[in-house]
């Protein structure tokens, strides 16, 4: 996966062509106003490129979930108003068409000057986005003719784990197919973390789910010298070794395959770094951010009316010492409960452990990315993805079809 060799924005002549270019705008509303737009600023370094070079450039992202077709509270034209105003000097138009390539899209489009944008309304509100033959279906041929099956750009890592019409399928029925900056920064960073680190490697999962991370842990223990395991699943390995872990967070079904791992590690002769203390209270907050009494103590030792919320300090300091070490750092996932002002310690003592390592550090998307981002450390990282399970399945190994639509050099 390293190194992908694709083409990108760099390799196409853009002036004068119509380009299709998937964006993730999949941005947070709220009463119609967009609460954070960094998914649009991301998009902005391919869009000026594909502007300055005179390219005529057609947007489409999706947003939400919408259930059974369009719904109003999904529309991207929040999206369209930010955008003019992030590029004010540019027309950036708005086709509100229920169907997404509907009459006002094929006016709009057709009457397109070079470095002007048409951004469509949400994929979603067509079924056939999302369908199993979404990549042979009459919607990506739809949305390559728009451009008159000129070139298709992909630059929506986040959305790159979708077999959908608008991530793959276009990409059948045009002539030039690219990654935009921001796919090829996620494979570059991503890729060669996996692929080829420099070493020492340092993993670090975190999250509540042994589940959601079983191929991640497999494949990663075979690529890094070093596993770190907080946050919730940490509990389920530690009962697994006989630990009493109280009312903690378990995955009971999971309890062998966390043996099954702890032997792969020896066997591989790569360390399993697991939390030696916790911070434990009564019951988990509520709401979330509430003011609660913790305690530590050693975490195979949580008695029987207590949970576990958080990484101790012995723990911080134990994993900071490994990050500290590290050449390359995969972070994904937090170390406890982060949205509480009492239980963030921990991934903040990871934060921080990140910032001063002398080392490539790489945020996985999800929950590790948001707190990376709220708890101050974002500038500090080499690279926060993007993509949650995006991210994910790329670390597991798996070959996004995003990614594999796209043409190799």
């Amino acid at each position: 996966m390293a190194g992908l060799n694709k083409v990108t924005v760099d390799d196409i002549q853009a002036k004068g062509k119509k380009i299709l270019v998937r964006c993730d705008f999949n941005v947070p509303l709220k009463d119609g106003e967009i609460t954070n737009d960094n998914r649009i600023t991301a998009a902005l370094p391919t869009i000026k490129k594909l502007l300055a070079d005179g390219g005529k450039l057609v947007l489409c992202s999706h947003l939400g979930k919408p259930k059974n077709g369009p719904e109003a509270k999904f529309s991207l034209a929040p999206v369209a108003k930010r955008l003019q105003e992030l590029l004010p000097e540019t027309k950036v138009v708005f086709a509100a068409d229920d169907t997404v390539v509907g009459e006002n899209a094929k006016a709009a489009v057709a009457a397109m000057k070079d470095g002007e944008i048409v951004l469509l309304e949400n994929t979603r509100f067509r079924g056939a986005e999302e369908t199993k033959e979404a990549q042979y279906d009459g919607f990506s041929k739809e949305l390559a003719d728009l451009v008159d099956g000129q070139v298709f750009v992909m630059d929506a890592f986040g959305s790159s784990h979708r077999a959908h019409a608008s991530t793959v399928g276009v990409a059948r029925f045009v002539k030039e197919t690219a990654v935009g900056y921001l796919m090829q920064k996620e494979i570059q960073y991503l890729g060669n973390a996996v692929e080829d680190p420099e070493r020492p490697f340092v993993a670090i999962l975190g999250g509540a789910k042994v589940a959601d991370k079983l191929n991640v842990i497999s494949n990663l223990l075979e690529k890094c010298d070093t596993l770190i395991i907080g946050g919730g699943m940490a509990y389920t390995f530690i009962k697994a070794q006989g630990g009493e872990i109280g009312l903690s967070l378990v995955d009971d079904e999971k309890l062998d395959y966390c043996k099954e791992m702890l032997a792969k590690a020896e066997q591989l002769g790569k360390k399993i770094l697991l939390p030696v203390d916790t911070a434990i209270a009564a019951a988990f907050p509520d709401p979330i951010d509430a003011p609660i009494d913790i305690e530590f103590v050693d975490s195979d030792k949580i008695p029987a009316d207590k949970m576990g919320l958080d990484i101790g300090p012995k723990t911080a300091a134990l994993f900071a010492e490994a990050a500290k070490t590290a050449k390359t750092v995969v972070w994904n996932g937090p170390m406890g409960v982060f949205e509480n002002p009492t239980l963030k310690k921990g991934t903040v003592a990871v934060c921080e452990a990140l910032a001063a390592a002398d080392a490539t550090t790489i945020i996985g998307g999800g929950d590790s990315a948001t707190a990376a981002i709220q708890l101050g450390f974002a500038d500090k990282m080499s690279h926060i993805s993007t993509g949650g399970g995006a991210s994910l399945e790329y670390l597991e190994g798996k070959v996004l079809p995003g990614v594999a639509a796209i043409a190799e050099k």
